[in-house]
């Protein structure tokens, strides 16, 4: 039996969301910085506890608040996975608040986060500064070098079969 869930990524412009995508979905990455405009679409199937899923990722354009995200982008959303960028601050700054949004406004709909671009810090220190935050990010991965990266989505898919 195939199953399909839409997986939504989002999170501030620049974060590395399309680059997550690209890297889960076709295992390449690219230093070019192209900006989402609108939505860009992909899927893969995944194997999960005997179970083809297929993931309908949509990559949306990024946003500096959650509540400006076109609502017809969210609608239907069985998982979103939330990214944040570690060298940018304003990028988790209102973390808690637009995780607050996702899970009451979508309430059925299964919500992890990832810190992308790991490679370009001290990861100890910054997960140090994230409990002073109170913030707890659920991965930390890096497109670049693809940490964490089919983990991630295979958390999602998990999470909502």
């Amino acid at each position: 039996m195939n199953n399909s869930k839409k997986v939504v990524l989002v999170g501030h412009f620049g974060v590395g969301k399309s680059s997550l995508v690209r890297r889960f979905v076709q295992n390449t990455f690219s230093d070019n910085y192209i900006v989402t405009i609108g939505v860009h679409i992909l899927k893969k199937e995944i194997r999960i506890e005997e179970q083809n899923l297929t993931l309908i990722i949509w990559d949306i354009e990024g946003k500096d608040d959650i509540k400006k995200v076109r609502p017809s982008y969210l609608l239907g959303t069985s998982g979103f996975i939330y990214v944040i960028d570690p060298t940018r601050i304003q990028t988790y700054e209102h973390f808690n608040d637009e995780m607050l949004f996702l899970k009451t406004n979508y309430p059925t709909a299964k919500v992890i986060s990832v810190s992308n671009k790991t490679d370009l810090i001290n990861l100890e220190e910054f997960q140090e500064s994230l409990i002073q935050k109170q913030i707890s990010i659920d991965y930390f991965a890096s497109a670049k070098t693809g940490n964490e990266v089919e983990r991630l989505f295979h958390t999602i898919g998990m999470k909502m079969i």
